[in-house]
């Protein structure tokens, strides 16, 4: 026949490939069975922290603290390398009766923006301050995230239990204020600001609607600091406005408590001072 009508041979070779590759392709584009882990894995929440993508090396700062500390950071060690997870460590010992944070300590966090820590023991009484306050304030770590919830599989007194708690870290009782005014007294100061109330509430409702979490509850205690927490629940309410998406409620602390113990499961993001 003619030029035009003839296959090359490379040609040839491309098709059968492709035929023999489209089976293959249709097993990795087509949906995966469902998992066992999959409602674990949907309940993974979005971070703050930009992720590499690369697959990179990543340096994080290991301080392994105090107590148990060293166990709990060694543990997560261990499943970093079972992982082959892209992570490095730099350890610093770090410990809850040194004067301060070492200035090299901070200028690695500052620096690899990571940073698993043990728990850093706190002196009872004395005057001496917190290294953890210390952390806190130095990187202005506004906002603690704890989540508590339910793991398929492992049977509990209380089901359907997912709670993310977000406390504001630097402010209230964490100002640290205290002197004593005269011989037997003492005072201590609780610090309350609008810009920090404000930036908390913020925290909280983004992250609920980053996660889709559909609840929003501020706990308080403004029935007795009715200036503090009354500045505190003024900002959460401004906020609220400009999520019309999720739900907002308010709970005094000791109320909370009774409820977290009884009915925990009618709690989503719990933001507090």
């Amino acid at each position: 026949g003619h030029g035009a009508d003839r296959i090359h041979p490379e040609t040839l070779a491309g098709l059968t490939m492709a035929r023999r590759s489209a089976p293959l392709l249709r097993r990795v584009l087509s949906p995966a069975p469902p998992s066992p882990l999959a409602g674990a894995v949907s309940r993974r929440t979005v971070t703050y922290m930009p992720r590499p993508g690369d697959g990179a090396p990543r340096t994080v700062t290991l301080i392994p603290g105090d107590g148990i500390g060293p166990l709990v950071t060694g543990a997560v060690r261990q499943v970093m390398e079972a992982m082959h997870a892209p992570v490095c460590f730099e350890t610093y010992e770090v410990h809850g009766d040194m004067p301060s944070v070492p200035p090299e300590v901070i200028e690695s966090i500052r620096r690899n923006k990571v940073c698993l820590k043990g728990g850093l023991a706190t002196p009872v009484g004395g005057g001496v301050s917190s290294l953890n306050l210390q952390l806190r304030k130095e990187l202005d770590l506004y906002a603690s995230l704890v989540n508590c919830f339910n793991l398929p599989g492992l049977p509990t007194r209380h089901d359907n239990v997912d709670i993310a708690v977000i406390r504001e870290n630097t402010e209230g009782e964490y100002s640290g204020l205290e002197h004593e005014v005269v011989p037997g007294v003492v005072e201590s100061l609780k610090v309350m600001t609008k810009f920090c109330s404000e930036r908390i509430a913020k925290y909280a409702f983004e992250y609920a609607y980053l996660n889709n979490r559909k609840k929003v509850t501020a706990v308080h205690k403004a029935n007795i600091m009715k200036l503090a927490d009354g500045l505190f629940l003024e900002s959460c309410r401004e906020v609220a406005t400009k999520y019309p998406g999720i739900q907002y409620s308010e709970i005094i602390v000791d109320n909370c408590c009774m409820q977290l113990v009884a009915k925990p499961e009618q709690f989503d993001v719990m933001v507090c001072i």
